[in-house]
């Protein structure tokens, strides 16, 4: 998959370079942004099972 993206990024290699940089940082910032709150509610990490009360 990454050699087909490679592949298809028009310049020389220093601006498929700058445009590999930019595609992944628009990636990491649309899973930040949209996806990560998405799925947020659907893991188990807020179901604590030790509570404050005992011993």
């Amino acid at each position: 998959m990454y050699g087909w993206i490679w592949r298809h990024l028009p310049g020389n290699t220093v601006v498929r370079a700058l445009l590999s940089l930019v595609l992944s940082l628009v990636v990491v910032f649309l899973l930040f942004q949209y996806v990560f709150p998405w799925v947020d509610p659907l893991l188990p990490f807020n179901d604590v099972t030790v509570d404050g009360e005992g011993a």
